[in-house]
């Protein structure tokens, strides 16, 4: 029997080993983290925020449908135009520049991309449509690419002649590939109604908006039947954007987001001379916007000592901070799901178990991290806290709710053990493969996550760009930007570089 055993033990000893030394640097990350609650009655504060669920504010709910619905539009807009880029950049993405671009435009968050056109456009709905299509289109050339890499090549030859490599595409891998191209777009509507959700804390009038309010003014029942119908709307999706009203939706949501519901003012138009500014004087470096000629050695030196001090002070300790958290969150993330999963799988618990189990994952997976972290900072006060449980929580429930839909496929012998001795013996070493494959997959989106929750106070990059951009200095602003989206390219660069040493298979749902 230990013969037998011994090749299993082998082939799974790489992947603890690198497990080991991701637990080792979370650990060692701990004592460098601010993880103190500093609010001055945290447990009072979560008594009033947990006693408001039971007597929920149901007359806000009337207020918030406009939101509810434009919250829609938005994330339908904005994932139908970048699924539409996406496709047609999957069937080019051999091609270096383009896979260069999509990383770039996926390596900057949504509200990254939102405060920028902010500028430009104002509260324009160009601003938040913009804010979710372009870095989706990244992710959807990603992911519908290795979708149309991973179908049979037969059918391309069979009917390949003098049909240009479009069509062949679209006859051929796109007609093989279809469900799964559709069971991802679903997927990643789900994530466009989340990122929808929280422009609102920008200003647009998505439900956000009203959920900063509420919160801020600590109306916690408000905020409670404004969660509850997030929650409702994420979890009947397969109800109301069926197959059959989807071009129903199509056809209204533009007029949705234009009508004079987005703006009371009136003020819809675009000020093209914000955006001009903005290109040609805002975003240029302070020391180069006057100056007649760039590379004069006085010129030089002041840029220099310009970027050094930004480089110092800023990008650094920015860096610092979200490494951090980044590795802490990861950690986390991979501890909750393993914990979690067997809460809402059939080889673990009974039915009515099981939908307890799946309705927790739902709700914590519901939650925008962004959103989930602001509520936490409320009640535990400003530190790196907050935005741990809310990265882990978040990821940690999707990758639960993924492992449990795959161990309910596992094949099990009628003499297999049951509890503990079954999940550590039949179920973990079998699902261990794909449990790190999209481990290490969320780990870009755990780090572009991380960046962007400076805003709400923590030192991470996106503290620092959010504090250049209230302080107008877009050129700051644009250096801090780059920097955080080269280091999430730099993140997914070492994920799929331990993807393929270690052999691991992707799961496509992810």
């Amino acid at each position: 029997m230990n013969t037998s055993q011994q090749p299993g033990l082998l082939s799974h000893a790489p992947r603890l080993r690198i497990s080991i030394w991701f637990l080792l640097i979370a650990t060692g990350c701990l004592f460098l983290a601010d993880i103190s609650i500093t609010s001055i009655n945290p447990m009072l504060e979560m008594q009033r925020f947990f006693s408001a669920w039971l007597q929920p504010d149901l007359n806000i709910i009337g207020t918030a449908a406009g939101a509810l619905v434009i919250t829609i539009a938005f994330a339908l807009i904005g994932v139908a135009l970048a699924a539409i880029c996406g496709l047609f950049i999957a069937t080019q993405f051999q091609r270096r520049w383009l896979r260069t671009l999509c990383a770039a435009l996926r390596s900057v968050h949504e509200l990254f991309w939102a405060l920028i056109f902010l500028q430009c456009f104002g509260l324009h709905p160009l601003t938040g449509l913009l804010a979710i299509a372009l870095p989706y289109s990244g992710v959807f050339a990603k992911v519908y690419a290795e979708i149309l890499e991973e179908t049979s090549a037969s059918p391309e030859r069979v009917i390949a002649g003098n049909n240009s490599r479009l069509t062949n595409l679209c006859y051929s891998r796109i007609a093989q590939a279809w469900p799964h191209l559709a069971s991802y777009t679903r997927y990643r509507f789900e994530c466009g109604i989340r990122s929808s959700a929280i422009l609102g804390f920008i200003g647009l009038p998505t439900l956000g908006y009203y959920l900063e309010a509420s919160f801020s003014q600590g109306y916690y029942s408000e905020v409670a039947s404004l969660l509850l119908l997030f929650f409702a709307l994420i979890a009947s999706i397969r109800f109301w954007c069926h197959k059959r009203l989807l071009p129903l939706w199509l056809l209204t949501s533009p007029w949705l987001i234009i009508s004079d519901h987005f703006n009371p003012a009136g003020q819809t138009s675009i000020q093209w001379q914000n955006i001009e500014r903005f290109f040609t004087s805002d975003i240029i470096p302070a020391p180069l916007r006057n100056a007649d000629t760039w590379w004069e050695a006085e010129t030089l030196a002041v840029f220099l000592q310009w970027f050094e001090n930004i480089f110092s002070q800023q990008i650094l300790p920015g860096i610092w901070n979200t490494l951090i958290l980044t590795q802490i969150a990861l950690v986390v993330t991979g501890i909750i799901a393993l914990l979690l999963f067997p809460l809402a799988s059939k080889l673990f618990v009974n039915t009515i178990g099981r939908s307890g189990g799946k309705l927790l994952l739902i709700v914590a997976r519901s939650t925008p991290e962004y959103l989930l972290a602001y509520i936490l900072l409320q009640l535990w006060g400003p530190s790196m806290l907050p935005a741990i449980a809310a990265l882990a929580l978040h990821n940690g429930a999707l990758i639960a709710h993924l492992l449990a839909k795959r161990s309910e496929h596992l094949p099990l012998r009628k003499d297999a053990a049951t509890g503990l001795a079954r999940y550590g013996y039949e179920v973990l070493p079998r699902i261990y493969n794909p449990f790190m494959a999209i481990l290490f997959y969320r780990w870009e989106v755990i780090m572009r996550e991380t960046a962007i929750l400076g805003i709400l106070g923590i030192h991470t990059l996106g503290f620092f760009a959010d504090s250049a951009i209230q302080e107008i200095r877009f050129d700051v602003a644009m250096l801090l930007i780059i920097s955080a989206a080269m280091l999430n390219i730099l993140a997914d660069h070492v994920a799929g570089m331990l993807r393929k040493k270690l052999k691991l298979q992707q799961m496509s749902s992810c």
